[in-house]
């Protein structure tokens, strides 16, 4: 996987610009990488809806959970489908909103030195192997272009949001991950 450093954008993947982004405070502070999980409905894999979700476009009547969430402004850097497919939502060097009210290693507003990262996913399931394998490579790309990104620059959502998030939940296999360059 590679990353044109000057669009913040990952090569030969869809890009689908979300309007839920903005300037970060500090684009040479990109010095974390959170990990979610999503799926639209809650379990359901494979449709559009998160691609309507972060480009605002999620109709409320489609189905009863989108009356709580269509409203809400997200967006995520990139999203892995089960299928291994990536789509970019947001350049690198822009801050996604995917965080929240959050804090970190002794930071808060995770947002603005942070990258998200959702796999289609839930809480309630293990991931695909092919999901594993790209975000493998998609990190290690961005370790290439950001340095400050060592393994110890991973963390769930769960981690900088505790008690208002599970994701991204308890079958995520932190152990895959232990071969990304910790330093």
């Amino acid at each position: 996987m590679q990353l044109d450093s000057q669009l913040g954008l990952l090569k030969n993947t869809c890009f689908h610009p979300s309007p839920n982004q903005d300037e970060r405070p500090d684009v040479d502070d990109i010095s974390g990488i959170v990990i979610h999980n999503i799926s639209l409905p809650p379990g359901d894999f494979g449709g559009g809806w998160i691609d309507d979700l972060f480009l605002n476009k999620l109709d409320p009547g489609a189905h009863p959970y989108f009356e709580q969430i269509a409203d809400l402004k997200v967006s995520a850097h990139i999203l892995i489908r089960r299928s291994g497919e990536v789509i970019q939502y947001v350049p690198f060097h822009q801050r996604a909103w995917h965080a929240g009210v959050s804090k970190w290693q002794g930071r808060e507003r995770c947002n603005d030195f942070t990258i998200g990262i959702e796999l289609e996913g839930s809480d309630e399931q293990q991931f695909e192997e092919q999901q594993y394998t790209v975000l493998i490579d998609v990190i290690s790309a961005l370790q290439t272009h950001y340095p400050q990104l060592n393994r110890d620059k991973i963390t769930g959502h769960s981690d900088i949001s505790p008690g208002r998030k599970t994701d991204p939940g308890p079958y995520f296999d932190w152990a895959r991950l232990t071969n990304l360059r910790s330093s």
